[in-house]
């Protein structure tokens, strides 16, 4: 069963936080900032905020960016997950993803579903690795970043979570690139 260990250290990681909307600014961006005050009250470290356009190549651009950084672990975004035209979240991130994180999206609906029932068939959540940096892509209403953060995210994020953590693999994660880090 999973649990904390009380016994390990709790370890801070760099996130970036990338709203994608055509209408939303910083200021108006309440899925945006559910997920800031999420991991301020976690304990993490809010690296770095943006806000883009439902375009492919904006968001491919700054999610790649972010992944390079060296003082960045994980990405989350939120919007562009749907149905419509201008939701093109998945298209542009995942041929990014060197490795595909089919739980993720399989336990958010599982989550989601728990709440707002069969609605949950017209997201597109999904996750992945790209250059040694977890990417999480939500819903953009806030009551899907708080199912996220609060049913996932958050312990897997917490490296005294047990029996396993994203935490405690990073620094393996680029291990088949045969270099000592990012860049």
């Amino acid at each position: 069963m999973s649990r904390i260990d009380e016994s390990r250290p709790f370890i801070s990681v760099g996130i970036a936080v990338l709203t994608v909307s055509d209408t939303r600014t910083l200021d108006t961006d309440k899925s945006g900032d559910t997920l800031v005050q999420r991991i301020a009250e976690a304990g993490h470290k809010l690296v770095a905020r943006a806000v883009v356009a439902d375009d492919k190549e904006q968001i491919l651009s700054q999610v790649r960016n972010w992944t390079l950084a060296e003082d960045i672990d994980v990405v989350i975004t939120t919007g562009g997950t749907g149905f419509t035209g201008r939701d093109v979240t998945p298209e542009a991130l995942e041929p990014l993803f060197e490795k595909r994180m089919d739980g993720f999206s399989e336990v958010f609906h599982r989550i989601s579903y728990d709440k707002i029932g069969t609605s949950t068939i017209q997201s597109r959540a999904t996750g992945g690795v790209a250059n040694a940096t977890f990417i999480f892509v939500l819903p953009g209403s806030p009551g899907a970043c708080k199912d996220a953060w609060d049913g996932i995210l958050k312990v897997q994020l917490d490296y005294r979570h047990m029996p396993c953590n994203f935490v405690e693999i990073m620094p393996r994660l680029d291990e088949h690139l045969k270099r000592g880090g990012k860049g």
